[in-house]
């Protein structure tokens, strides 16, 4: 009877609800609210139901997350495993070449004015950097979570991980994934406030057609052009350009099929699930993540607004040529954030259609935000 009562109570002791803490709980709660939002609200699915799965699953077992260093036989947790891809840049690189695969850049070399819209949405970056310093981050940290303002993950994990700020990449992560994922309620409002009803109804021009060659040759200025100038970028821009040229050359379907559809969504499981066991109750309930939040959200709002401004500003300089909605989509998060100056848009007149003329910014601001990840990468000497 004994070796029974025994047995049993190593059994209880082993389940999780000995180990549970107040903390853990509130953060399953939150992982409940993020799959709600993912399955009932489609926000962004495909990076918060991982996320938020990668969150409950930690908050219950945290030894999914222990380091190959704390483990007594040598042998980490399953999803250390996939945040050291993060911690090693391989992840982010690869969720840029599936982006590049993806995404056409037609609109952007159509009209490469949508290059000054997308660097008018960074001033998000800039703008968190030097309130993140104001409220006690060190320069490094600074920089890491201004990123957020582009609306970037990516490109957030990429330039935490490279600047040492590996203690801050969950709470950053999150935050940057999360604001992608609500785009379309964080920027309408925005949107409206700066403008007019009747500039929300400026149709634009059609776009001129691109030939073929300009389509081959764009990635590859690209790339040279901005490896030279920030030789640190190469592994965003590099394999941005290279899915693109992938895609664009017509010579390796496989392979551009592979890095838009198979490839990309196997890294955005192993990036989202890995992002979401992060958020262990001791490492994300503190003051600094409800700074990162707040930081996060104004960098967002700060670059949406400074996107709309410039492109109103655009809309003067033409004469009423440019709709400034389109300067919102100047953000990095690829294509939702066009497709938001689009329904904006639509809601002032459904014959408008900013789709394709928004891309351009949209594409400008995947470059601008991997440039600005660099150019800080530069000022503190990381390569």
């Amino acid at each position: 009877m004994s070796y029974l009562t025994t047995t049993f109570s190593n059994l209880l002791q082993q389940t999780a609800f000995f180990n549970l803490t107040f903390g853990n709980l509130v953060m399953i709660f939150v992982a409940f609210i993020f799959l709600y939002l993912a399955i009932n609200r489609g926000f962004e699915p495909l990076l918060l139901l991982p996320i938020s799965f990668g969150m409950l699953l930690v908050n219950i077992y945290p030894d999914i997350m222990l380091s190959i260093e704390d483990s007594a036989n040598g042998v980490g947790g399953l999803l250390h495993y996939f945040y050291l891809m993060d911690e090693w840049s391989i992840l982010p690189s690869l969720i840029f070449m599936g982006v590049g695969a993806m995404t056409d850049f037609g609109p952007l070399i159509a009209n490469p004015k949508s290059f000054l819209l997308g660097a008018a949405a960074q001033f998000g970056i800039y703008t968190a950097y030097f309130m993140a310093i104001f409220m006690g981050f060190n320069d490094k940290a600074a920089a890491a979570i201004s990123i957020i303002g582009g609306a970037d993950g990516p490109t957030s994990i990429f330039l935490a991980g490279k600047l040492g700020q590996t203690g801050l990449m969950g709470p950053i992560a999150v935050a940057a994934y999360s604001y992608m994922a609500l785009v379309p309620i964080i920027q309408p409002p925005i949107m409206k406030l700066f403008t007019t009803e009747k500039e929300r109804k400026i149709k634009m021009e059609q776009l001129r057609p691109v030939s073929k060659l300009e389509r081959i040759l764009f990635p590859i200025v690209i790339t040279v052009v901005v490896c030279l100038i920030l030789p640190s970028t190469a592994p965003l821009v590099g394999m941005l350009m290279l899915g693109n040229l992938f895609r664009e050359s017509g010579v390796v379907k496989q392979l551009a099929e592979t890095a838009s559809n198979a490839l990309m969504y196997i890294v955005v499981i192993l990036l989202g699930t890995s992002v979401g066991a992060t958020t262990s109750a001791e490492a994300f309930l503190n003051m600094d993540t409800i700074k990162i939040v707040i930081l996060g959200l104004v960098a967002f709002a700060v670059g949406t607004a400074a996107g709309v401004l410039f492109g109103k500003l655009m809309c003067v300089a033409t004469h009423g040529k440019v709709n400034p909605l389109i300067g919102s989509a100047g953000v990095s998060a690829v294509p939702m954030a066009a497709r938001v100056s689009q329904k904006v848009g639509s809601e002032a007149d459904p014959t408008n259609f900013l789709l394709m003329h928004a891309m351009g910014p949209n594409v400008a601001g995947v470059i601008g935000t991997a440039v600005a990840a660099g150019t800080f990468m530069a000022i503190f000497g990381v390569v």
